[in-house]
C-alpha cells in the first residue's frame, strides 16, 4: 500500500512516484511480466484521481495467482466515464488505454467522501 500525502496529492509529481511503487513492488514480489502495463495503468489512474476526484489518496496493489490488481482510492464519490475523444481532443483517453490493458476494470464507492477505482491485469 502506498499513501498519497496530501499536500502532493494534486501534484503531477505524484504519478512518477506511484510509478516507481509499483517497479519496486513488483520487483520484490519477483514479477516483471505486466511491469510496463502495470505503470500504464497506475499512471492512468492516479492522473484521474488527480483530475477527477480531488486527487490521489492511496494505491494498492494486490496479486492473485496470475492477476494483478492495481487499486487507487481518491477524494471523490463521482463514478468514472469512458468518453469517446474527438481527434482533436487532448484528454479523455485513459479509461480506454486501461480498458484495452486489463482484463477487468470498475469502482466501488465504499461510503463516505471516496472511492475505489481497480483495474486487473494478466500476470
Amino acid at each position: 500500500m502506498f499513501p498519497f500525502h496530501q499536500r502532493v496529492a494534486l501534484e503531477p509529481a505524484c504519478v512518477a512516484t506511484a510509478r516507481r511503487f509499483v517497479d519496486q513492488t513488483l520487483a520484490a514480489w519477483g514479477v516483471s511480466e505486466p511491469a510496463f502495463d502495470a505503470q500504464l495503468v497506475v499512471s492512468e489512474l492516479v492522473t484521474n484521481a488527480m483530475r477527477h476526484g480531488g486527487g490521489a489518496a492511496q494505491l494498492r496493489l494486490l496479486s492473485h495467482g496470475a492477476e494483478l490488481a492495481c487499486v487507487v482510492t481518491d477524494h471523490s464519490r463521482t463514478v468514472p466515464v469512458a468518453t469517446a475523444p474527438d481527434v482533436f481532443s487532448e484528454f479523455g483517453r485513459g479509461l480506454r488505454l486501461i480498458d484495452a490493458l486489463c482484463t477487468t476494470w470498475g469502482w466501488l464507492s465504499p461510503g463516505g467522501s471516496r472511492k475505489l477505482v481497480w483495474a486487473v491485469l494478466a500476470a
